[in-house]
């Protein structure tokens, strides 16, 4: 087998990649590595992937169509997509919502349309996002639930996505899998998130900035956990459906109080932080929590590492990475 992942040099995409090379697949890693953040991170993930043999890297951008075609040319052999590259984050979607629209949009539909190209494709697995919910009040979140009332433009862009899936999926059955993720975090995770934010400052002596005075939960979810989902549900396409497509949540099911997580990264640090409490953000949701039963039922999904495990774990890989 053959993998396509793109965004292979992001957070997700390291790790789904080195779970397919660990087991013997060929893969063909696509990033065009901005700089959205450090891209010294990226490299050296990277790095850790091009020491496989296996591993081939294009540093392409996905919406950019003749590129991407001529790689697609280079891999008729491919066998499985997986898009994980994105313009991530709701924050800085009110800053740049251009960055969005190419990425998650002309990006995706680019790889739908790869996906037509590439005669041996079997599957298209992509990234979606707990954000598509809104500001949904029924817990635990459902793929069931109506999701048409997006509070971001990231969280529209997600939703969109979803929505050209269904549309190559119906009319040249093409199947698809769109996969909602849960606050991901872990070692090598990204700079601009919670975790990293909050450590970094501490280790700095410097305050870290807590929304909604707080009062915040989030599903919590351990990168292991996360890249387990990805693969096996990669390997098991929608096939017998009129429709071959699917979406999944992929959590913890856990919603955890945001003021515990700081807890455990002070704990672990040995350090106390300095909090500044600000009002809640434009865009931003109170309270995640993924109701995981279908991917259980049709994979047997479990996530199996709580915050108490995996937030030490986080805080030793940042520790030992930036030798601090």
């Amino acid at each position: 087998m053959t993998y396509l992942v793109t965004g292979a040099a992001g957070f997700i995409g390291f790790h789904t990649c080195r779970t397919l090379l660990g087991r013997g697949e060929t893969v063909v890693g696509i990033d065009i590595v901005n700089d959205y953040y450090d891209p010294a991170l990226k490299e050296a993930r990277l790095a850790m992937l091009q020491e496989h043999a296996g591993f081939t890297f294009h540093r392409v951008d996905i919406a950019d169509r003749e590129a991407m075609t001529e790689v697609a040319d280079r891999h008729p052999d491919v066998t499985h997509i997986i898009n994980l590259a994105a313009q991530a984050g709701v924050r800085y979607s009110l800053v740049n919502p251009f960055a969005y629209t190419r990425s998650n949009i002309e990006g995706h539909l680019v790889m739908l349309e790869l996906a037509r190209r590439l005669p041996r494709c079997e599957h298209l697995v992509y990234a979606s996002s707990s954000s598509v919910y809104g500001s949904n009040t029924k817990l635990p979140f459902s793929v069931e639930d109506r999701v048409d009332s997006p509070i971001s433009l990231y969280a529209a862009t997600k939703k969109s996505g979803e929505l050209m899936a269904h549309c190559y999926s119906h009319l040249f059955g093409i199947p698809t899998t769109g996969l909602r993720f849960f606050t991901v975090y872990g070692p090598w995770g990204r700079p601009d998130m919670s975790a990293f934010l909050f450590v970094k400052a501490i280790l700095a002596g410097e305050p870290i900035h807590v929304f909604n005075g707080g009062d915040m939960r989030r599903d919590f979810t351990f990168i292991d956990d996360i890249v387990k989902g990805v693969v096996a549900v990669v390997d098991g396409p929608p096939n017998g459906l009129d429709v071959p497509y699917r979406l999944y949540n992929i959590g913890n099911h856990r919603s955890e109080s945001l003021m515990r997580f700081i807890g455990l990264i002070e704990q672990a640090l040995g350090r106390k932080a300095e909090i500044i409490f600000e009002p809640m953000q434009p865009g931003d949701v109170k309270e995640t929590f993924a109701d995981i039963e279908a991917i259980r039922r049709d994979f047997g999904f479990e996530p199996s590492t709580t915050i108490d495990e995996g937030v030490p774990r986080f805080v030793a890989w940042y520790r030992e990475h930036y030798r601090q």
